[in-house]
Formats: structure tokens, C-alpha cells, sequence
């Protein structure tokens, strides 16, 4: 089973300046209304195809999405295929942080 971080933990390990493997799963039009800028997009209904974009060395790989539903369905599929993965409980509805718009 996967584990979980708040929105406030990861803001706190971005203000850090720790290096996060962060990916938003939400779909493109999402993405471009507001996202974390340390994070890149790879939309869920796309996760399958572009699998091959989760390089992971020893870091976990942290998911978000709007609200931790669908980044909870990619944790599972990621974990199901050898990833090691967290999801961001409460997605960018709880996120406090800056928000980067467009592409």
C-alpha cells in the first residue's frame, strides 16, 4: 500500500528546496488553470501510454490531482507496475502554495 502526504508537507519540502519527483495527473485544461511549478503533467486517462516517463532512481514518485481521487487510481496502477509512489491527499483543493498557470 502506498502512503500518503498533506498538501502542507509537500509545500514544505518544496520551500526547502528539496528535489520531489512531483507529477499532476489531472487532465490538460486542469493543468493549464493552475499547477504547482515544480510539478509536470502526465494526465491519468494517458498514464498507461506514457508509463515509460516514470524514471524512478531512489526517490518516491509524488501524485497529485484536484482532490486525491485520481491521483489515488495512478498510486495504484504505478505501485501495481514496481513503482514506489505517495499521493498528496486532498490534491490542489487543499494546496496553499504558488500556483503556476498556462503550459
Amino acid at each position: 500500500m502506498y502512503s500518503e502526504i498533506t498538501t502542507a508537507e509537500l509545500e514544505s519540502q518544496l520551500k526547502e528546496g528539496k528535489t520531489l519527483n512531483l507529477v499532476d495527473v489531472r487532465e490538460t485544461e486542469e493543468w493549464q488553470e493552475g499547477h504547482i511549478k515544480e510539478a509536470r503533467s502526465i494526465p491519468l486517462s494517458a498514464l498507461q501510454e506514457r508509463i515509460d516517463e516514470f524514471q524512478q532512481g531512489e526517490e518516491e514518485i509524488l501524485i497529485i490531482c484536484r482532490s486525491g481521487g485520481r491521483s489515488g487510481k495512478a498510486c495504484d496502477y504505478l505501485e501495481s507496475q514496481g513503482f514506489k509512489v505517495v499521493n498528496v491527499a486532498g490534491g490542489m483543493l487543499q494546496w496553499q502554495g504558488e500556483v503556476a498557470t498556462g503550459e
